[in-house]
């Protein structure tokens, strides 16, 4: 999951702090970032689109997404609200 680190431009990828992972655009905007435990994601976790806008929040347990999901459209608001149960979506709701 993390072997290669820079992209061409020199940009990295990502960064991992203690228990944080952030990843990168090429750009240098944060495209992901939360609890990396163990090598795996774990629990909540931010992605962003390369501009910066928000794009999704969900929560991880062992790399497999559990719990509620939000994803939102390029105008902030909600486009789906599900919720996994070990990478399997249970509840969908479509807005």
């Amino acid at each position: 999951m993390l072997e290669k680190k820079l992209y061409a431009n020199g940009q990295a990828i990502y960064e991992l702090s203690d228990d944080k992972l952030t990843y990168y655009y090429k750009n240098g905007k944060i495209k992901a970032e939360g609890p990396f435990i163990n090598n795996m994601m774990e629990g909540e976790w931010t992605f962003y689109r390369e501009t910066g806008q928000l794009w999704n929040t969900g929560g991880f347990i062992g790399n497999k997404k559990h719990g509620r999901w939000i994803r939102y459209d390029r105008n902030d608001q909600v486009e789906y609200d599900e919720t996994f149960e070990n990478n399997k979506i249970v509840r969908k709701t479509k807005h």
